[in-house]
């Protein structure tokens, strides 16, 4: 079984990514398009652009029957999906393999199994790893409000089919616990379809680890260590780094291994992330497993100095995983940053216009994936993320500042984006310290908004300007009508 024509079934930058190691590798490339999207850097490397539509963009590429369909007529041989959107939909899985296309990622039958927290939670616990109290509505809805009670406050509320902290709810006491499940209930039925719900203990200000785990289907896997996602805004992880500033060696391999474990336990195919929460105490209790490329997936690349999507195309080739746990070493240290067209000093609301001027930072350790280009238009289409920033030092303290300088070089004019507020986190003292935990930012929220006043920006937005050597020529250039004139005077 060979790979010779790989569709992306993605956009924005992920897109851009994937076929960049395929082209690589040697294998032809298409990528979709929604007309109502403006030229993205996928589009202008891939071999092939294939149009799609539906009534909304995210629609377009949500639409299982037109992708299968596009696949085919283009005589692509394989998907890759990315992370979002189709990434871990069994049924979309099913549907490639009754068109005998190759899906890059695992079988439906691991889809449906992790992607059902529920279900992932059975099977991880009946296998002897780590979970936290908790109460499932399906074995009893009919006490299942009582059985919530008897966990403990505070208490986390989760949707079985959720996912990016949608319908999430925490209850700190008795009063609110009726109501909060009614809200997730109504939540999950919205973004999932599905309103079953479980609730856990709520670990306060526990740490969000997770580990890259890869397999071939064969039996083999493997981990590539650690990440730590603790930064986060409302569940949603907007810094992540590795190796974790919080693990000691020993609790390194046991975290890792854990990972491994579970992996294996489901004969895990491609690549894969499990994720933990990593409470005060040093325990750690399995929350969910993400049967797909993770967005943070560059610093483990940065550490390792593996390209997991050039192994994800291996292995969904039918070859045996090509990496033994001993050849995987992390040697330095990455951070990566989520860029997004939001407005921080607006209760992070998302933002739009035209990308009139960027400029993306450079030098040693830094590595920029874009979804964006100069001149493009940003919408509230898609999800505001519009690149990653990743930056690797030989130690914490390097990658810290390489982060910092990158930040301030990277130029984005015409559009909003949380530069700024990454900048901040960055410089604060907590993060210095790798005192993290996944509340980080509400804690420090105060401290995070450092807006500056008017002046101030005003004279930034003059020394952005006058820094790009086109518009200072532009400015400064004599009209053609005046040259024409020579060194005529009156």
């Amino acid at each position: 079984m060979s790979i010779t024509k790989l569709l992306v079934a993605n956009r924005g930058e992920i897109a851009a990514r994937v076929v960049r190691t395929a082209r690589a590798i040697g294998i032809k490339t298409a990528v979709l398009r929604h007309p109502a999207e403006v030229d993205a850097p996928a589009h202008a490397i891939a071999d092939q652009v294939v149009t799609i539509d539906g009534p909304t963009p995210v629609a377009a590429y949500l639409d299982i029957g037109q992708i299968v369909q596009a696949a085919r007529h283009i005589g692509a041989d394989s998907v890759h999906p990315g992370y979002g959107f189709l990434a871990e939909n069994a049924a979309f899985v099913k549907a490639l393999d009754e068109a005998g296309i190759i899906f890059v990622g695992p079988t439906a039958e691991v889809i449906d199994l992790m992607g059902d927290k529920v279900r992932a939670r059975n099977f991880v616990a009946e296998r002897g790893f780590p979970v936290a109290p908790s109460a499932i509505e399906d074995d009893n809805p009919g006490d299942f409000v009582e059985r919530a009670r008897a966990v403990g406050y505070p208490l986390l509320i989760k949707p079985s089919a959720g996912g990016g902290g949608k319908g999430m709810r925490i209850v700190r006491e008795d009063a609110r616990l009726r109501a909060e499940i009614e809200t997730a209930r109504r939540e999950g039925e919205r973004y999932f379809g599905d309103g079953r719900l479980f609730v856990e203990t709520y670990i306060e200000n526990p740490r969000h680890i997770e580990v890259q785990v890869m397999g071939d289907g064969q039996g083999n896997v493997v981990h590539l260590w650690e990440r730590e996602c603790s930064i986060q805004r409302r569940f949603q992880k907007i810094i992540e780094e590795t190796p974790s500033p919080a693990l000691r060696p020993g609790q390194r391999e046991e975290i890792c291994e854990a990972a491994a474990g579970i992996a294996r336990a489901v004969n895990y195919r491609g690549a894969g992330t499990v994720e933990f929460i990593y409470a005060n105490d040093s325990r750690f209790y399995f929350l969910e497993m993400n049967t797909r490329l993770q967005v943070e997936h560059p610093v483990t690349e940065m550490v390792t100095g593996f390209d997991l999507v050039a192994e994800q195309l291996r292995i969904a080739a039918g070859e045996p995983l090509g990496l033994q746990q001993d050849d995987i070493h992390q040697t330095g240290h990455s951070i990566e940053l989520r860029v997004c067209a939001e407005d921080a000093d607006a209760d992070f609301r998302p933002a739009i216009g035209n990308i009139l001027l960027m400029e993306e930072p450079a030098g040693p350790g830094v590595r920029v994936d874009s979804g964006i280009l100069e001149g493009g238009k940003v919408t509230t289409d898609f999800d505001p993320m519009l690149s990653k920033l990743i930056v690797h030092g030989r130690d914490r303290a390097e990658a810290i500042a390489r982060a910092r300088r990158a930040a301030l070089d990277y130029v984005i004019l015409g559009v909003t984006t949380n530069l700024g507020y990454l900048y901040a986190i960055l410089e604060h003292p907590r993060f210095g310290f790798g005192d993290l935990s996944t509340g980080f930012l509400d804690e420090e929220a105060d401290a995070l908004k450092r807006a500056p006043d008017a002046s101030s920006t005003d004279i930034l937005l003059a020394a952005t300007a006058l820094s790009d050597a086109r518009l200072v020529q532009a400015v400064e250039s004599v009209p053609a009508i005046y040259r024409m004139m020579g060194g005529w005077r009156n």
